[in-house]
């Protein structure tokens, strides 16, 4: 089986606010005309509230390249927020803006999508991170969404940036894997065979009229409809962008991992979607800091101790890829925290002002540019 392409594609969700005030506030119909995006110099794609927009890097052939792919992306779509006299925020939820306030974008599918899912659409007031690995066999890409994920919740606790929600400290580090996880066709997928039983599934739910099409599987990975790719949507968007290309780098780590086990004929162990939505439970509330289950060892151990023998694992990978400078933030990561972390630090040290966790973020969505 020929090496995969293993190129990087990175979306991420914004939130746009007001600096002063720290609210959301609407964006996007500012570039619509005649019921049409009006064109700018990248491509920014509306989403179903206002307030929330959404771009993508190009396709990239390394984490370095996506680094500055989305360093450029950030500048640019910061930029044109403070043109309109607005600020971006790269955090999975909003630390009090209510999502019953929020402006829907106004286009048909959006409205449509309002009318299918009723408040639970409204209701998905938060900002994910996409990661794409560019697979070209569309039956390894099955057989590597199999195995990818036992390590989805290792992903989710290195990303999380949503302890908060509607003015609220929820007591969880991702309370954006919770909110999206009352959609259907959402969470840890189930096992397939191989790609004609899933393609299989995808016609079943088209055909009994469930979905339009397979674009509307919202599992946290999954073959992308469109693209040769898998597609990692488990994480919370990472405040920092040096946070989101080291995860970014450990996908890309993981699929030549899994690559290169096949081509020795063997595999990792496939567990089963209950067990790792144990994990996933883990990781949404406790992040970094509370432990999850080595389902080989049947014990839970901390979750940081976990994610390094992750990293043992991978570490050939890395060094093949020539990617450990990429990585290094999840170093760091696992001895300050991530950026529901800081966020909380920041909240406890201005005597639970929401406010301050807003210029907080605005800021730190701005480091390295």
């Amino acid at each position: 089986m020929k090496r995969p392409g293993l190129t990087i594609g990175i979306e991420e969700e914004y939130q746009v606010v007001d600096p002063e005030s720290g609210e959301l506030r609407s964006f996007i119909t500012q570039f619509i005309e005649n019921g049409r995006m009006v064109m700018v110099e990248r491509e920014i794609k509306p989403e179903l509230h206002q307030s929330m927009v959404e771009m993508g890097t190009p396709v990239c052939d390394t984490p370095a390249q996506a680094m500055e792919e989305l360093l450029r992306q950030r500048q640019f779509i910061i930029k044109l927020a403070e043109e309109k006299g607005l600020a971006i925020v790269a955090a999975a939820t909003h630390p009090f803006s209510h999502w019953s306030d929020q402006q829907v974008t106004p286009f048909p599918r959006y409205r449509g999508v309002l009318e299918e899912m009723q408040v639970l659409a409204q209701r998905l007031l938060i900002f994910g991170m996409h990661i794409h690995i560019g697979l070209d066999d569309p039956d390894f890409a099955i057989d590597t969404m199999n195995v990818v994920r036992y390590m989805l919740p290792h992903l989710l606790a290195l990303s999380t940036s949503s302890p908060f929600w509607a003015g609220r400290k929820t007591g969880l580090k991702s309370y954006r894997a919770v909110i999206f996880e009352d959609f259907p066709r959402s969470g840890i997928p189930d096992v397939f065979r191989n790609r004609a039983e899933y393609d299989g599934l995808v016609r079943t739910l088209v055909n009994t009229g469930c979905m339009p099409d397979s674009s509307k599987i919202w599992w946290d990975v999954r073959p992308h409809h469109l693209y040769p790719t898998l597609e990692f949507r488990t994480c919370d968007i990472c405040t920092r962008v040096d946070e989101a290309i080291a995860i970014a780098a450990l996908c890309q780590a993981l699929v030549l991992w899994h690559w290169k086990l096949r081509q020795r004929n063997i595999t990792f162990r496939v567990y089963r979607r209950d067990l790792i939505t144990e994990n996933k439970w883990r990781a949404a509330r406790y992040g970094l800091d509370g432990k999850l289950i080595d389902f080989g060892k049947k014990t839970e151990l901390p979750a940081r101790a976990l994610i390094r023998e992750m990293l043992e694992l991978l570490g050939e990978e890395i060094d093949e890829l020539g990617i450990a400078k990429q990585i290094e933030p999840v170093y760091r990561m696992l001895e300050v925290g991530t950026s529901a972390d800081r966020q909380l630090r920041v909240f406890d040290a201005n005597d639970g002002d929401m406010k301050a966790v807003v210029q907080h973020l605005i800021a730190e969505t701005k480091e390295g540019l």
